[in-house]
């Protein structure tokens, strides 16, 4: 068994030392499983073991000349081992070596960003918890709808990162997957125990049936998978940015001592983390596109899917384990308004409880049509005039007074009634 990394920072699963390193493990673990089955001398694994190193400006040196990676990479080796290294990539493609450790590295990384994805789901659910009874208005179409609760909107974040740790757990399985089956994916020169062997010893699942490489539908899926937590991290940023607004001011970005948000207005507090987070979600969404075009390549294998992902694999895990970072930070140190919240809340003069009367006077006896028609006319000139409000409309209206009495109307206008009912969505979500 090989001795298992500690979970390093991201970003140096990506560097040329933890890749070419990689590729070392594979060829050394094949060797180690030949040896198993009789087909390498002892005295010679142990040789290869103690000797095979590598150089990378050395290996990076041979390139220039082979224009070849993987065989810049073997011919280094083979100058630290000797003789001895006849035995190294034995039966294999470079493909074999290429896939294989990338769905290492893939796995670790994937690792990093579950653990990532977990804190921010605590961090949602410890706000919800705390923002439960915080009152705001729900905005439909970005105009007042009913009277909302700040907890729920990060109730409803936590549910959606429960849902992204599930599929980046299934995404982490499926490209979590090896090969040492040769040319075509056929064994010809390759008993199919060096390939058990290495992927088991790596943490890996086998590719079932493979040809030249593992097939890009493993990839896709995984990036396709942090294109969508990317998306759900944007989702998050952007309703803060529009909390932000001076003209609603529900939440706002932490500010930190001495923080400076533009060089010509010494006012501004930007919302500059959640605009960050927005961009990089985008740029997780085109690559995951370019992982779906490297899915149809021609006949066993071609080399157009290979340049794309030395670019939109390290990129996508990097910026997301990044933006994972940053929203986690967002949500724990979010400055909530609730004061303001009232404020916006009222802001439109009741039209918020037009539904509650709606409904109210269909229980007494008024038709549906009629009622609508009504409360809608009552609205209208409430938006009219600044100095109108829905309750008062209604108590000064003969037409509702045959329905509702001044208590009954009264009754309606409460805005904690019509979150009756979040202790039943919390204890099937973020208090279970």
């Amino acid at each position: 068994m090989i001795e298992r990394y500690t979970l390093p920072e991201i970003g140096r699963i990506w560097t040329d030392e933890f890749k070419l390193d990689s590729w070392l493990k594979v060829e050394l673990l094949a060797c180690e499983a030949r040896a198993k089955m009789g087909e390498i001398p002892q005295s010679d694994l142990e040789e290869i073991k103690s000797k095979a190193k590598f150089d990378l400006k050395r290996v990076l040196e041979i390139e220039e000349t082979t224009k070849h990676d993987v065989i810049a990479f073997l011919t280094n080796i083979a100058e630290n081992v000797g003789a001895a290294s006849r035995h190294i990539h034995y039966g294999m493609t470079s493909s074999d070596v290429l896939d294989t450790s990338l769905a290492y590295q893939l796995k670790c990384s994937g690792e990093i960003l579950l653990k990532d994805l977990k804190a921010l789901k605590e961090a949602l659910k410890k706000r919800a918890i705390e923002h439960k009874l915080t009152i705001c208005v729900g905005r439909s179409h970005g105009i007042h709808a009913e009277a909302y609760s700040m907890g729920l909107k990060f109730a409803n974040w936590f549910e959606e990162a429960k849902r992204n740790i599930e599929r980046l757990e299934h995404s982490v399985k499926s490209v979590s997957c090896g090969k040492i089956s040769g040319a075509v994916g056929t064994f010809e020169h390759l008993s199919p125990k060096v390939e058990e062997y290495v992927c088991e010893q790596l943490g890996l699942t086998q590719e079932s049936v493979a040809t030249q490489v593992v097939q890009r539908d493993r990839h896709a899926h995984f990036l396709s998978t942090l294109a969508i937590i990317g998306s759900s991290l944007e989702k998050i940023a952007t309703e803060i940015r529009h909390l932000q607004r001076t003209e609603v001011l529900e939440a706002e970005e932490y500010f930190s001592s001495g923080q400076k948000g533009s060089s010509a207005m010494p006012h501004k507090r930007n919302p500059i983390v959640s605009e960050r987070i927005t961009g990089l979600a985008r740029l997780l969404r085109s690559n995951s596109i370019a992982a779906l075009e490297n899915v149809a390549l021609w006949h066993e294998r071609d080399i157009s899917h290979s340049s794309v992902e030395r670019v939109i694999i390290p990129d996508s895990c990097i910026a997301l384990d990044y933006i994972l970072s940053l929203t986690t930070t967002l949500v724990d140190k979010l400055i909530i308004y609730p004061e303001n919240m009232l404020k916006n809340l009222n802001l439109t003069r009741g039209l918020i409880f037009s539904q509650s009367v709606l409904l109210r006077l269909t229980e007494k006896g008024m038709s549906r049509e009629d009622a609508y028609a009504f409360v809608q006319k009552s609205a209208m000139e409430v938006w009219a005039d600044n100095n109108k409000n829905l309750k008062q409309e209604l108590l000064s209206s003969n037409d509702v007074r045959k329905y509702l009495s001044r208590n009954e109307i009264d009754e309606l206008f409460n805005s904690e009634k019509l979150l009756k009912n979040l202790d039943y969505i919390f204890a099937r979500s973020v208090e279970l």
